[in-house]
């Protein structure tokens, strides 16, 4: 009878541990080409981007422990996926890499800030969701196109890899990007190329932040907009979605505080996690929802793990032919794409705002130094400044219902507070 009890129980206990190992391979496995992509983007050596990655794993695991432990809560944190594919998007800004760095720790100060400061959120949850999800979506175009460009001048390794990653999308969707990479590797290994030695000993590089105008505009602004509009909120709804009242200010707080600390050593953003949030908050975590932290907090332990490893990945990277790492990286996008641009044109009246918003972003036009992230967002809120004029100097005309009419929005649905689900929320990523 007691090896009978024992037995469920030993399962039970085991099922959060592995649920938490197995999220953080996923999202790891699914986004760390995008990480080392952006961050080579902005300047780095192979160096600067293998602690960037390392750096961000640990934030990672510690902010997973802190909040975790704390709030008894399963809070999934993650690196801000779309945060790097905005570097890739962004490159080179002036004073280069160390700029970057300084640009990173500003964001990771303005989390903190919003955490603390109310009217600081307020003003973030104030920008429209279809003019956020509009730029997101302009900042992942360009990685999305890129298997394009791979058939074309990769074919040979960039078909096995597309191959792998359709045939999983409809037999095994969460092991999509991570079959992918294998197929890319084996890819890689069959036609001879030469993988360079690396150390699994952790290699830390601390760089001295600089701080520049272009760099603030062009980073760290638009990398915390996208952070918080699509990591941050979705990550919250996830929770909510399953009955956790989401300790916002705190995970604000502390994943802004892990940000800034991390900077130097090359972390761009640690913040929530939505797409893992959903496998450590579900019911497959743990039947108890009391029990389901314990996912996370083994989480956090495999990314710190998976870190031990980020100049082999580093490596890995480098051997390969960029349009491949870029080709990977876009497939793992192409959901949140395809998220993004349907929050982006959702409601009628906010079409043509976001239009603009969208296209400025996605042309990758930097002006005076600063990214087109920026001007995106600033295209669109004068866009939609100028056609709600418009609209107001028309004759007002009969309607049949508040939804009526050009610059109505669908209606919203009741929501249980401001971190709900609601139907311009922006891309969910990993």
């Amino acid at each position: 009878m007691f090896v009978r009890e024992a037995v469920p129980m030993m399962v039970r206990t085991l099922q959060p541990v592995l649920t938490g190992l197995v999220s953080a391979v996923v999202g790891y496995a699914s986004a760390f080409s995008i990480v080392l992509a952006g961050l080579r983007a902005v300047g780095a050596d192979s160096r600067q981007a293998a602690s960037g990655l390392l750096a961000l794993c640990v934030g990672i695991a510690i902010a997973a422990a802190v909040l975790s432990v704390r709030y008894r809560m399963p809070v999934a944190v993650a690196w801000s996926t779309p945060g790097a594919a905005l570097l890739v998007a962004t490159g080179h800004v002036e004073g280069g890499y160390p700029a970057a760095i300084g640009a990173f720790a500003v964001c990771g100060v303005l989390t903190v800030l919003a955490g603390i400061v109310p009217w600081l959120a307020r003003g973030v949850a104030a920008i429209p969701g279809p003019i956020a999800a509009a730029m997101l979506a302009g900042v992942l175009v360009p990685l999305c196109t890129a298997p394009l460009r791979a058939m074309a001048e990769v074919p040979l390794l960039a078909g096995p890899v597309t191959l792998t990653w359709a045939v999983l999308m409809r037999y095994a969707r969460q092991w999509a990007i991570p079959g992918a990479l294998v197929a890319a590797v084996a890819g890689l290994a069959v036609s001879g190329t030469a993988f360079p030695a690396a150390s699994l000993r952790p290699d830390p590089v601390f760089t001295m932040p600089a701080v520049t105008l272009p760099a603030l505009v062009g980073i760290a602004l638009p990398l915390f907009l996208v952070t918080m509009a699509g990591q941050n909120v979705p990550g919250a709804a996830v929770l909510s979605t399953y009955g956790y009242s989401v300790p916002l200010r705190g995970a604000l707080v502390t994943t802004g505080l892990v940000s800034t600390a991390t900077a130097p050593f090359g972390g761009h953003a640690v913040n929530l996690a939505a797409i893992t949030a959903a496998l450590t908050a579900g019911p497959d975590a743990h039947p108890d929802p009391a029990r389901r932290w314990i996912a996370t907090l083994a989480l956090g332990a495999g990314q710190l793990a998976l870190g031990l490893g980020a100049a082999f990945a580093t490596a890995l990277v480098v051997a390969s032919p960029p349009v491949l790492v870029t080709a990977v990286a876009g497939l793992a996008l192409l959901p949140a794409l395809a998220s993004s641009l349907a929050a982006a044109f959702t409601g009628p009246g906010l079409r043509e705002a976001a239009a603009v918003t969208f296209v400025v972003t996605a042309s990758a036009t930097s002006i005076a130094g600063i990214g087109s992230a920026f001007w995106g967002l600033a295209a669109g809120s004068l866009a939609l400044l100028l056609t709600r004029r418009r609209t107001a100097s028309r004759p007002h005309e009969p309607t049949s219902g508040p939804t009526s009419g050009p610059t109505a929005e669908p209606t919203a649905e009741p929501t249980s507070g401001p971190t709900a689900p609601h139907a311009g929320e922006p891309a969910r990523s990993l």
